[in-house]
């Protein structure tokens, strides 16, 4: 989704820009009923549509946190900020997130990640870290905010 090569000389320089923005996704029941199997989180809230008609303060189902969370990774690979060069890239952890709205059944979500740092870690790796604000279409408020951290280890020939 950038518009230019990313290296690891030039992520530095990017700190405090806007990497990109992902496409919407759906966020659809069967995805949430997937979740909840999956993850054997099975509360009425999420899975029990005419409970949460019925009772939930949003008048529908809404998504698990998590499941929102979980959606940052291939919103990340969409956006492609990954330095030209890269043999392999790991999920490093979280250092902040947010739950801010809930995300109901049938909303679309996409997420705009800005580089917060990029620092080398020695032994030829580099950690990142994101901002990204995952935003609920029609909605003022985003579902999240998350501090995402990937380390990159570059391919042996390529350094910088």
């Amino acid at each position: 989704m950038l518009n230019h090569t990313l290296t690891y000389a030039t992520m530095p320089s990017m700190i405090g820009q806007e990497l990109g923005v992902s496409s919407w996704i759906t966020v659809d029941q069967q995805m949430i009923d997937q979740f909840a199997e999956t993850t054997r989180d099975k509360q009425w809230i999420h899975v029990d549509v005419e409970r949460a008609k019925r009772e939930s303060p949003y008048k529908a189902p809404i998504a698990h946190g998590f499941l929102t969370l979980s959606l940052v990774a291939s919103m990340s690979y969409e956006i492609g900020a990954v330095p030209e060069g890269t043999a392999a890239m790991l999920n490093y952890g979280l250092d902040k997130v947010r739950f801010l709205s809930p995300v109901k059944s049938g909303s679309r979500v996409r997420m705009r990640s800005t580089l917060l740092s990029f620092e080398e870690k020695g032994l030829g790796q580099y950690l990142m870290k994101t901002n990204n604000v995952v935003e609920i279409e029609g909605e003022e408020k985003p579902a999240l905010i998350a501090e995402t951290l990937v380390m990159f280890i570059p391919a042996r020939a390529s350094k910088a």
